[in-house]
Formats: structure tokens, sequence, C-alpha cells
């Protein structure tokens, strides 16, 4: 417990091409070891190539991937009287929604098979504004798992 005030919230920054938070929070997952110019290259990077795929909006692909994969219930493992480890289902707000989100459709990108990350990520993307890839079907796989455990909602 703090003893201080309560820490005050800081809205996130918009990145300096699109002036757009989403993407500011994509570049912040992308970068590793403090290099943010290089995840802001990759994420540019697939933005042209979802441009030269699709011929829309990529910004719109992008939004659209991430509600796509949004979840709106999750599971969490809880410890009953017994000892006994048990997934209860609960229901996920939108900030931390939207951060799952953007984790799956990363790791799901970095998981395919492809020449660099870019171009991965701009596949995944695609894929998950048309409702399919990994994210899509890691995004199934929470939800059934919440749906099969519905009976112990009461444990939450």
């Amino acid at each position: 417990m703090s003893r201080r005030g309560t820490a005050e919230k800081r809205t996130a920054k918009s990145d300096p091409i699109f002036r757009n938070r989403l993407v500011n929070m994509v570049v912040n997952r992308i970068m590793k070891d403090g290099k943010k110019s290089l995840a802001y290259q990759i994420l540019y990077r697939a933005v042209k190539k979802i441009q030269q795929k699709t011929e829309t909006n990529p910004l719109l692909v992008l939004r659209q991937a991430i509600r796509r994969v949004t979840p709106n219930i999750g599971v969490k493992t809880r410890r009953d009287k017994k000892g006994s480890t048990r997934k209860v289902p609960i229901e996920i707000g939108s900030k931390q929604g939207r951060a799952l989100a953007i984790r799956w459709l990363l790791e799901a990108s970095q998981k395919r098979p492809g020449r660099n990350m870019a171009f991965k990520l701009s596949s995944e993307l695609v894929d998950a504004a048309k409702g399919s890839g990994g994210a899509i079907r890691k995004k199934e796989a929470t939800h059934r798992m919440a749906e099969a455990n519905r009976a112990l909602a009461h444990f939450r």
C-alpha cells in the first residue's frame, strides 16, 4: 500500500506519422531492448505492405484486427479451500482486452514462417482483420476454456 497519493494516469503518446495512440501501443509492444526506432521501422514497413495487399487504409485494417482479436472473457487461475487450482472465467475490461489483443497478434506473427517481422506482422494483421490467423485461434481457445469452466464462475 502506497503512503503517497495515488499515481496519476498518464495518457499514451501518439506516434509521429499517423498521430495515433494505438500505433504507439503496438510499437511499444514490438520494441525490444529499448530499440524504438527499429520497432517503428518494422511497423511502418508492415503498414506499407498492408496498403499494397489490401489497397485500403492500413490503420482501419489495424483497428479491425485488434477489435476482432480483443477478448471479452478470459480465465484466471484460482486456488480453492482444498488446495486444487481451477480456471475461473472472468470478464476482461476494454484496456486489458486491447493489451491482450496486441500481445496475441505479435506472438502469432512471430511464430509465422516468413522473411522478416514486417512481412509476418502485415500478414497476421490482414488475416486477423478477415477473421482468421493465429491470434484469432488464441482468442477462440480462451473463449472455449471460459465457456467450459462457466460452472466455476462463483469462485470469482
